[in-house]
């Protein structure tokens, strides 16, 4: 039983029972429920509710709106109504397709960053171990003793088979069976799927024959006459991600068709038969062809300029890395060290961890939230020894510019690195190990000591650049166990009488995409604008038509009387206040003639836009509604 367990199963009760729920999901503040009958709740009771902020309907949508603890109250609500939790999936309607992407990224990592940092941290102890094996003979611990393997079977295990555990955590953000994204995830990583088991059985089998040409990839087998480009997905992300996803389109269908009494078997039986083949015939070779172009054009960069190639894999290495695409480099490296010995392909990539690790320390000082936090200290210690899993997905890629910056301190260590023209001998250790690759086999160290100068510097400017240029906005609310989070609110009423519309519905694009900010626009009915809370006139425009007001608590609103009527030059409007006037709540501000704006050929339409949104947690807007000054228009949520 969760804390917030009476106020959720007073929200089930008023919305109408667990049986008027069809479905739930939550975005950032809201609880939004998809309702069978949205004239069983009861508005008033829930609007009142000691733990609720207000109610709204909007999008087919009843939306509960709590705060930023909402996803506690939702797992309550989830329970008592006796909904599955994989149903439900997080969501925020106007997120981008790039930040959406990093939001799914970043979210399916959140249930076991714990573990793998946990795990990072293991397999760093452990090659400290083999380090100190080599320095120290008596101890004899190497590679091939029985500590050693066990140890990193705990370290690597959730590495290693990271698609199963991906698999799991991405069902839920795509309404798959957990089992079923489970699978998925085991199919990936089953051993004769792997193009080297492939092709050593078929070999071994006197069937191996030759490649068939798919795309610049090679073909060794076959599904359903389908030339089949195979390809290792252990430690993947990206493939299991798009996998499941589809999978979630599939079985979305399959339940339209599928009989009810047989659904439990039968979903799962249609969504891997057709999802895997899409996956293993479609996702896997355009992630092969998207490697070998890269893996193309870094060769003709390293060809055009050994410096440019160093900054730009440098820089890229930890997105490439995400994508899965890090192994158009790779084999190349390997080719190049059977050949001669040495090789400068991955020497670019080597500052990259301790950029991404000092990125993380420097976010600790920044940092609002308590949980996250406590996270930097396993999240370091696992990227000083080359694991930067627990740091990239739990805390820098989610936050988005401590990402990028660990990026700028990776590529300027990667252009020095070519620029000092260091050479790795071996492909041995990650992290600080790292700098006993640069040995050369007679012992002249100056390449180790030139990645140590990349160490300092990758790390400094990650840190320095992260501490001084980026600030943590989310929003933190302690509370003790049991009581509610306060939500602090401001609500404005409307300055304008008239039909409020979306502010996607503005004529103006410039608004209707929120570049100004958030909020709405209204097609008045009434030339008159009045003053929506107590505030401070902050600008008059000198035509009179658009006003800008501070409230006394800090929010900053725009009021723009109509479109393009800057060109009437103050023509049909008047004001009744001027720049630095103190107002109060429902006092006229500008009055306007409708019908000159609208003979004169410009649009009425009026949006009322909060310019400081970045300041708050949410914005809450009334639209499609006929409001006067006395209608709650917006809520706003610190």
């Amino acid at each position: 039983m969760g804390k917030y367990y009476e106020l959720a199963e007073k929200i089930v009760k008023e919305v109408g029972g667990k049986e008027n729920i069809n479905g739930l999901t939550h975005c950032i503040t809201r609880l939004r429920f998809k309702l069978k009958d949205e004239s069983k709740a009861n508005d008033d009771v829930l609007k009142n509710m000691d733990g609720v902020v207000t109610v709204m309907k909007s999008g087919g949508q009843y939306q509960v709106v709590i705060g930023n603890h909402v996803p506690d109250v939702y797992a309550d609500v989830v329970e008592i109504a006796g909904l599955s939790e994989h149903t439900v999936i997080e969501e925020d309607e106007k997120m981008s397709l790039f930040n959406r992407l990093i939001d799914i990224i970043s979210g399916v990592f959140q249930p076991f960053l714990g573990a793998m940092a946990a795990a990072g941290m293991i397999k760093g102890l452990n090659a400290l171990l083999v380090f100190l094996g080599t320095v120290i003979l008596t101890m004899n611990y190497t590679m091939d003793s029985g500590t050693y393997m066990m140890l990193n079977a705990i370290g690597d295990s959730v590495f290693y088979f990271m698609p199963i555990i991906i698999g799991y955590t991405s069902s839920k953000k795509f309404n798959v069976q957990p089992m079923v994204g489970m699978l998925i995830g085991a199919s990936l990583v089953y051993p004769t799927i792997q193009t080297s088991s492939i092709i050593a059985s078929l070999e071994a089998a006197g069937n191996a024959g030759n490649p068939i040409n798919v795309f610049g990839a090679e073909a060794y087998t076959t599904f359903l006459g389908i030339p089949w480009v195979t390809g290792s997905y252990v430690s993947t992300v990206i493939p299991v991600i798009f996998i499941v996803a589809f999978a979630g389109k599939v079985q979305k269908y399959a339940k339209k068709f599928v009989p009810e009494v047989v659904q439990n078997f039968f979903v799962p039986f249609f969504v891997l038969l057709i999802s895997l083949p899409v996956g293993f015939l479609v996702i896997g070779p355009i992630i092969n062809i998207l490697t070998n172009l890269l893996s193309d054009g870094f060769l003709a960069v390293m060809g055009f300029s050994p410096i440019l190639y160093g900054l730009l894999l440098g820089t890229l290495w930890q997105v490439l890395v995400i994508f899965g695409l890090h192994w158009s480099v790779i084999p190349l490296a390997i080719m190049q060290m059977a050949m001669n010995k040495e090789s400068q392909i991955l020497a670019p990539t080597f500052g990259a961890s301790f950029a991404q690790t000092a990125v993380v320390v420097a976010m600790y000082f920044k940092l609002n939230d308590p949980k996250l936090k406590s996270l930097v200290i396993p999240a370091a210690i696992s990227g000083f020894f080359g694991v930067t899993e627990p740091a990239i997905y739990g805390l820098t890629l989610p936050k988005k510019k401590p990402f990028y910056f660990s990026l700028v301190g990776a590529g300027v260590g990667g252009l020095l690195m070519m620029l000092f023209n260091v050479k790795g001998y071996i492909m041995g250790g990650l992290g600080i190990f790292g700098i006993m690759n640069f040995i050369s086999p007679d012992g002249n160290a100056s390449g180790m000591l030139y990645s140590l100068i990349v160490i300092v510097v990758s790390s400094a400017i990650g840190f320095l650049l992260t501490y001084f240029f980026w600030t943590d906005d989310s929003i933190v609310i302690d509370s003790k166990p049991g009581e509610e989070k306060e939500v602090l609110k401001e609500t404005l009423t409307s300055p304008v009488e008239g039909h409020v519309l979306p502010l996607s519905k503005a004529e103006d694009k410039a608004f209707a995409e929120g570049v100004m900010g958030e909020g709405v626009v209204i097609e008045p009915t009434k030339g008159e604008v009045v003053a929506p809370f107590n505030g401070t006139v902050m600008t008059l425009f000198p035509t009179k038509h658009a006003i800008g007001l501070i409230s006394d608590d800090g929010l900053e609103l725009l009021i723009h009387i109509g479109l393009d009527t800057v060109q009437l030059d103050g023509k049909g409007f008047k004001s009744f206040v001027k720049q630095g006037d103190k107002v109060t709540k429902g006092e006229k501000l500008v009055t306007f003639d409708i019908d000159l704006i609208k003979d004169a050929g410009y649009s009425v339409q009026t949006p009322i836009i909060v310019t400081n949104k970045q300041d708050y947690l949410d914005i809450i807007v009334q639209d499609d509604i006929e409001a006067n000054t006395s209608t709650t228009l917006l809520t706003v949520l610190n």
